[in-house]
């Protein structure tokens, strides 16, 4: 019996014949590290993956993304963005995954030069998961003060409202031939936001973060609590949280989208919504906004994709997945914004204010514009508490997967050690940012959670991108990535997705990276200006990950022998040890790459596994068949 033992979980019996003579000697894998884990249910990729990209930024941030940028019309350069940009970037994403079954560091045996992509992406990764968390910590806010008779931002006369506080239930019942002048008043909900929760006039600015609010500071921790136990242990318990997280918002959308359309003046803000406008496609920021949303919204390089790909067997059918995702997170954003627009108009209808007076992105629809509608419905802390537990649900399952990146990326790197201590490792992370995140918790926190939202996943995230685009089809080789991709699904990409990964995706993504840098604009939150310190230090955050890559570069290069152009070139192939991850589904090049290996071809394993030849084992042999043509026709050239 050979003394060495492989690293796959069920060893059939290996006959002596098929027993290669490297096994012999050595104790090459008598040290296997922890299985690394698959998906336990058939649809759990799917949902995490569902869940992952349908998030915050659909309900906050595409309808008034849509409504600024032409209405109706947006939806032409958006689905357009979405064959170009999204769709094909998003599938390069889960073929590198899935076929290597490594995380976002780990994958780079693709390319060892790399590897410093896959460093830029956890920095990112993390700074968002940083302030991601503290949405969510708003959200658990808003969702725990929902549970009264009286919503508390329904009335002013509370301690933390002023004078200019102005109460819609006035205007409603006020003298209407002369209606109240609103323009310089403020609504009970935005000072309840601003300086209830926030507590924010007790900083003078990013400088002067004040004291902690505790209350805020218990919710971020619940949320970080609530986080570490759903990924206690992998994709195993996170991958079960998103059959409700991922599909319990679609429910409670469709019951806020059926209650909104109902209201009175509904129409007037799917009206604001959805009229096109055809001369805005003129313009060239139109363009650019439809494809950063398509950007943000799929969550592209944040390394999320190729994480969840990981977990998969080695023939998921990742090629019908990739449609079912990204035309599914399109449709939910524009039904969220039916549901949106539609309580918006209803609210503009019952304050006699435009529209477009009271339609906002981001934070201030979440927390001002949104709650201030509920107070104006019967039943509003039941409506108010559904529309912040959509929220929650929308918010914790991407936050799931910013954690299982960070974890994932770093226990492949050392899975000796690592892997046996995933969930102590887990709770390390969970706390370090948790403490990271107490400034965010503070009364000017929100100046700093600005700074991180701008900064953290602007021109870094393109230039990961871009890099990750330009180095699996230049370095790589589009062919060899190709061919990987017929192994793995037994057909080759069509000539859409190569003239997208060859040049039109790459070509959008600098378009939009030379459009942020020549557009740039400094931070801002309210009438607040930030100081030139802090704008630095943003852009220095940005950067940062940007120097990953020349980093990795430096430190692959002296890890070689040789000159520096011979390091270089050596540097840039793939690891001797890069393919699939499990011996039966090497073939080809990738048969005698892995260490350990036992057999001279995988397809015997197959033939004793299952005992025939299934259509995955003929694709090996066309494949097999295909580079030893080209092997031979490239000797005889």
């Amino acid at each position: 019996l050979p003394s060495a033992i492989p690293c796959s979980p069920a060893q059939p019996v290996t006959p002596e014949l098929l027993v290669s003579p490297s096994s012999q000697d050595g104790d090459l894998g008598s040290e296997c590290p922890e299985d690394r884990g698959n998906w336990t249910g058939r649809l759990d990729f799917l949902l995490s993956c569902i869940g992952y990209c349908v998030g915050l930024g659909n309900v906050w941030r595409f309808p008034y993304r849509a409504y600024t940028n032409g209405g109706g019309a947006f939806l032409v350069p958006y689905f357009i963005m979405l064959a170009i940009c999204g769709i094909p970037i998003f599938f390069m994403e889960l073929s590198l995954g899935q076929f290597s079954s490594l995380g976002p560091l780990a994958v780079w045996k693709i390319s060892p030069l790399f590897k410093g992509v896959g460093m830029g992406t956890i920095l990112i990764v993390s700074l968002v998961a940083i302030y991601y968390n503290m949405i969510i910590a708003y959200v658990l806010f808003y969702l725990f003060a929902s549970l009264t008779s009286d919503l508390p931002w329904q009335h002013c006369g509370n301690w933390w409202n002023t004078d200019l506080c102005l109460d819609h239930h006035v205007i409603k019942g006020g003298n209407t031939t002369f209606p109240v002048n609103i323009t310089n008043t403020v609504s009970p909900s935005e000072e309840y936001w601003s300086r209830y929760v926030l507590h924010i006039q007790g900083s003078s600015g990013i400088g002067d973060p004040g004291k902690i609010r505790w209350n805020l500071c218990l919710c971020l921790l619940l949320s970080w609590t609530i986080v570490y136990l759903c990924i206690l242990k992998g994709v195993k318990s996170s991958g079960k949280v998103v059959y409700f997280t991922a599909t319990f918002p679609y429910l409670i959308l469709l019951m806020l989208l059926i209650r909104g359309v109902t209201l009175e003046g509904a129409w007037k803000g799917i009206r604001f919504y959805l009229t096109p406008q055809f001369d805005h496609l003129l313009s060239s920021k139109v363009w650019i906004e439809a494809a950063l949303q398509i950007f943000y919204s799929l969550g592209v390089g944040f390394g999320g994709l190729l994480t969840f790909a990981s977990y998969n067997t080695f023939h998921q059918n990742i090629y019908r997945d990739t449609f079912i995702v990204t035309l599914g997170n399109a449709i939910t954003s524009i039904l969220a914004g039916f549901a949106i627009f539609s309580v918006l108009g209803y609210m503009s209808q019952e304050l006699g204010v435009p529209v477009n007076q009271v339609a906002k992105a981001g934070p201030g629809l979440a927390f001002v514009v949104y709650p201030q509608a509920m107070t104006m419905l019967p039943l509003s802390p039941f409506w108010s508490f559904l529309f912040f537990f959509m929220l929650l649900t929308l918010g914790l399952d991407s936050q799931f997967a910013f954690m299982e990146t960070i974890v994932t990326a770093v226990t492949d790197e050392f899975p000796y050690y690592l892997r046996p201590k995933k969930a102590s490792f887990s709770a390390v992370i969970c706390i370090a940012l948790f403490l990271m995140g107490l400034i965010l918790t503070t009364e000017g926190g929100m100046y700093w959670l600005v700074l991180l939202d701008d900064y953290s996943a602007g021109f870094g995230l393109m230039v990961v991108v871009i890099t990750t685009c330009l180095v699996v089809t230049r370095v790589y080789g589009m062919k060899r990535f190709c061919r990987d991709i017929h192994m793995m699904l037994g057909f080759k990409p069509g000539p859409y997705f190569r003239a997208c990964w060859m040049v039109l995706s790459p070509a959008t993504m600098m378009a939009l990276l030379v459009y942020n840098i020549v557009k740039y604009q400094p931070s801002e939150y309210g009438s607040y200006r930030f100081p030139a310190w802090a704008e630095v230090l943003g852009i220095l955050m940005g950067i940062l990950s940007c120097l990953m890559i020349p980093v990795g570069m430096v430190v692959a290069v002296l890890q070689e022998e040789g000159t520096l152009w011979e390091r270089v070139q050596q540097a840039s192939r793939p690891a001797m040890d890069w393919g699939p991850s499990l011996e039966e589904n090497r073939t080809g090049m990738y048969v005698t790459s892995l260490a350990g290996s036992q057999s001279p071809k995988p397809l015997m394993v197959h033939m004793r596994k299952y005992g025939g030849i299934t259509s995955y084992e003929n694709t090996a042999i066309e494949v097999d068949r295909e580079m030893e043509e080209e092997s031979e026709s490239e000797s005889m050239m």
